[in-house]
């Protein structure tokens, strides 16, 4: 079972605002060593309470509009009852309510069977926390 089940976890600087950073090369490169050409399932997973993972396509805009449609629903205002952080933080933990902190995807002889425009995305509205952990598992 060892050979078909390989893991790492990688950090990331997502900054004091809020991001969507695209992690789709990190996770083809991973897929390089760990997967060797078989297929099975990638798993991408943030072990954080206040951030996502997003399968969107990026570079023409969407990533900047989920950032917006983020902002509408979960505006960074007094209404949070969890307040400690910055005023609004606790609509940062909502957040993986709607944007979960995980996503498997096919892999199909070690590449990312992703769509053309697809791309793997790491959401982060939290300023307070820009320090992000995020592991990612194949299993063969």
């Amino acid at each position: 079972m060892a050979d078909n089940f390989h893991s790492i976890v990688f950090e990331i600087t997502t900054g004091s605002d809020e991001a969507a950073v695209d992690i789709t090369e990190r996770c083809a490169a991973f897929l390089v060593g760990a997967a060797a050409g078989r297929s099975g399932l990638l798993n991408v997973f943030v072990p954080h309470a206040t951030a996502g993972v997003a399968v969107i396509e990026t570079g023409a805009g969407s990533d900047r509009d989920l950032l917006a449609t983020l902002r509408e629903l979960l505006p960074a205002d007094d209404r949070w009852r969890h307040r400690h952080g910055s005023p609004g933080h606790g609509r940062d933990h909502v957040l993986p309510g709607l944007v979960a902190p995980h996503a498997t995807l096919p892999v199909i002889n070690g590449q990312l069977a992703l769509g053309i425009w697809q791309s793997v995305v790491l959401v982060d509205t939290n300023g307070d926390n820009p320090r992000r952990s995020v592991r990612l598992s194949f299993l063969g």
